[in-house]
């Protein structure tokens, strides 16, 4: 299935997950050239560009659709400069409490509850002076990606794939992966299990999926910080370039690491069947996600533990994480702006070829409005 169709429907599943009433504030946020056709035709207008630097840090997971909003912003906005850096989720968050970037990516929400003596929330509001947004901008599903040659199908469940990552299976001929692939030959090859290194949105999803769906296999609690077993690489294409090179070689990388890396993805079998990763199987994960924020800000809680039939489970959401009200209103205007093109139609069809889903119409208005919002 192409990426634009894996995209597109996994964007209507997401309208789901944040059904806005009919009496949702009117969108007066939109971006300016929303339903344009070119990415450049959707950047803000020449009266609403800003000139200077605006600073932003976090996911890689976002990393190529960001950098498709930035290359559409700069180009209607020439006088703009654009600095993302794809240090990882946790990275971002830290740089962003400590003032140092005027917003942050991640692939979880800023965290309501205390870890490590500390809560996200609360330090972001500190940080800020005002309350801390998260805001949904680029979602998309996490590959399970390997390499082992002869092999092009592989079918793992959660209890055999927690296994695989703590380091308790470590051969691809093992029973129990022998028991989910009857009929395929499997080599002794001995498993290569690489993780992120760097503290990741990504690594925290796809542990809340192994901790929610396989509760006895994998004993840690979810979080941005690698507890299993394996071989760390830095971000998203650190872990992808390593399987491409590695015979036995597995990771969790997000759909568009794996396609660009012509890496094959496992099939995941909840209960009900084994389950390709696919635009219907992605969107009835998302489709299930519920609002856990409150106002314009736009937390979701996925249910990685579903057993429906034909929904793939590992699935993210990856937020721009600002400030309500910044310090320096040119600051808040710079992230207004930019956030304005990054939501808009033109560059969220866009990115559709990056192997994202865009926002769907609904989702859009809520993002524009809270983005509208920002001072």
């Amino acid at each position: 299935m192409s990426v634009s169709r894996i995209s597109a429907l996994g964007a209507i599943a997401l309208s789901g997950a944040l059904a806005l009433s009919a009496c949702a504030s009117e969108n007066n946020g939109a971006a300016p050239g929303a339903g344009s056709t070119g990415a450049a035709a959707g950047s803000s207008a020449s009266g609403d560009c800003f000139s200077g630097d605006l600073k932003a840090e976090g996911s890689t997971a976002q990393k190529n659709a960001i950098d498709e909003a930035i290359k559409a912003y700069q180009t209607a906005c020439s006088d703009a400069n654009i600095d993302y850096q794809p240090t990882g989720s946790g990275a971002g968050i830290k740089q962003f409490i400590a003032k140092q970037v005027d917003f942050a990516g991640s692939d979880s929400a800023l965290k309501t509850t205390p870890k490590d003596g500390k809560v996200e929330a609360q330090d972001a509001k500190a940080a800020c002076g005002s309350d801390a947004w998260n805001l949904p901008m680029v979602t998309g599903p996490i590959a399970i990606a390997y390499n082992v040659k002869g092999v092009d199908k592989l079918v793992l469940n959660a209890d055999v794939a927690a296994k695989i990552f703590d380091g308790k299976i470590t051969t691809w001929n093992d029973p129990a992966i022998a028991a989910l692939n009857k009929g395929v030959t499997l080599p002794s090859t001995p498993i290569k299990v690489y993780f992120r290194s760097d503290e990741s949105g990504t690594t925290e999803n796809f542990t809340k999926y192994l901790k929610a769906a396989a509760p006895n296999a994998w004993s840690y609690d979810p979080g941005k910080k690698w507890t299993g077993k394996g071989e760390g690489k830095e971000k998203s294409a650190g872990v992808a370039t390593a399987v491409k090179g590695q015979d036995g070689g597995i990771t969790y990388v997000e759909l568009s690491y794996a396609q660009q890396n012509q890496l094959p993805m496992a099939q995941i079998d909840t209960g009900a069947g084994a389950v390709k990763l696919t635009a219907e199987s992605a969107g009835k994960t998302i489709a299930t996600a519920k609002q856990t924020g409150t106002g314009n800000d736009l937390a979701l809680k996925i249910n990685y533990a579903t057993k429906e039939a034909g929904a793939y489970p590992i699935v993210l959401v990856t937020y721009e994480v600002v400030c309500s009200k910044y310090a320096d209103p040119q600051t808040g205007k710079k992230v207004k702006s930019f956030l304005k093109t990054f939501a808009s139609d033109a560059v969220q069809k866009q990115i559709a070829s990056q192997g994202y889903a865009p926002l769907p119409a609904e989702v859009a208005t809520k993002v524009r409005t809270s983005v509208d919002a920002i001072s």
